[in-house]
């Protein structure tokens, strides 16, 4: 089938489905509403650490921005993680595969879907946001990194959880993640390369570099790129595994 007649036939299932699910609207209203928390919130926080702690919060603000690709991916992904789950549980998917749409239909607006989603809200958020400055090219750049997280995190959810709650548990789990990323600041090359074996790094590492003016940026941006397209691969993989048992 072909790319728009694929988008026809399940743009509008999706769509009923987030309209439909509290939760789901919830998670998309909370998207843009992040950028802006962030920036009245860490400014205030940073005022109430040096007053009353002594702690400077703002050689920190770089770290906390480079996150923000990092949420909106996980967002948009942990909403299409669950549309996958719905599908499964209500037999849709295994309906819709006795029709002319083919898995690898499926699995490619599955892909495509929430990284065309998650590219926009990002490069609003980081504006939104406003702790830091990258110019127009840079945060493109570092949206485009940040957007295979997004079927990354539905993949995931959809491919390893049995139902919503599992689902639940799944979502929360990625947030160890989180972790090596944030360890990574404090880590000098070469050993923080090391932690690039986790997906969230790469994002978070152009944004760092972006940020100091270095050059290298671009070249981490397309090794990510690479590396998630990998592990994207391995995911939609094990997914169609799991929609053909």
């Amino acid at each position: 089938m072909r790319t728009i007649e694929v988008i026809r036939a399940l743009g509008p299932v999706d769509v009923r489905s987030v309209t439909r699910d509290s939760m789901l609207r919830w998670l998309v209203v909370l998207t843009p509403a992040m950028g802006l928390l962030f920036r009245f919130a860490v400014p205030l926080a940073a005022e109430v650490l040096d007053e009353r702690l002594g702690f400077d919060l703002v050689p920190y603000y770089t770290l906390i921005m480079s996150f923000m690709g990092v949420v909106v991916a996980g967002l948009v992904g942990t909403v299409i993680g669950f549309l996958l789950l719905d599908q499964r549980d209500d037999q849709t998917l295994p309906a819709l595969l006795v029709t002319p749409l083919s898995l690898g239909d499926y699995l490619a607006y599955r892909l495509t879907v929430p990284m065309a989603v998650g590219l926009p809200l990002t490069m609003i958020m980081f504006p939104l946001a406003g702790l830091t400055d990258l110019t127009v090219a840079q945060v493109i750049v570092t949206s485009l990194c940040a957007a295979p997280l997004a079927p990354m995190y539905a993949l995931f959810i959809g491919g390893f959880a049995a139902n919503k709650v599992q689902g639940f548990a799944l979502a929360k789990a990625v947030g160890i993640l989180f972790i090596p990323v944030i360890v990574a600041w404090f880590v000098p090359s070469p050993w923080q390369e090391l932690l690039g074996v986790v997906p969230l790094y790469w994002p978070l590492k152009v944004f760092w570099l972006f940020d100091a003016g270095a050059a290298s940026a671009w070249a981490y941006a397309l090794v990510g790129v690479a590396y998630q397209s990998l592990v994207l691969w391995l995911l939609a993989r094990h997914f169609a595994r799991v929609v053909r048992r």
